[in-house]
């Protein structure tokens, strides 16, 4: 696997999270995806380049991501890394996130 820590993140969230069914993951991680529907359960789908493609691709669902990475940088706690405790850190971006479902709300 790429990453020990993704093996100990899926490992943790399959008891916390029922709902969750696919998880989507860089191409690197294809050589596990055997490991992932066998004992987290989950649906692993890579996203893969185009062949032949080069320089810049908007590739689906990345999007989602760096979406949410723009949203988070525009408040200016969380603009650069400030934070020296890890849980102060989250609990920054949870209330960033919890701001920006306010918003959304308020539009509708």
């Amino acid at each position: 696997m790429r990453s020990p820590w993704a093996k100990t993140l899926l490992e943790t969230v399959k008891g916390h999270l029922p709902r969750l069914l696919v998880v989507w993951a860089d191409g690197a991680y294809a050589a596990v995806a055997a490991w992932v529907a066998s004992v987290c359960h989950f649906v692993l789908t890579t996203i893969l380049r185009p062949l032949g493609i080069r320089g810049f691709v908007v590739l689906p669902k990345r999007w989602i991501v760096e979406r949410t990475f723009a949203w988070l940088g525009r408040y200016r706690r969380l603009s650069k890394d400030y934070e020296t405790n890890p849980r102060s850190s989250a609990a920054w971006i949870q209330l960033a996130m919890i701001d920006r479902m306010n918003r959304q709300m308020l539009r509708c």
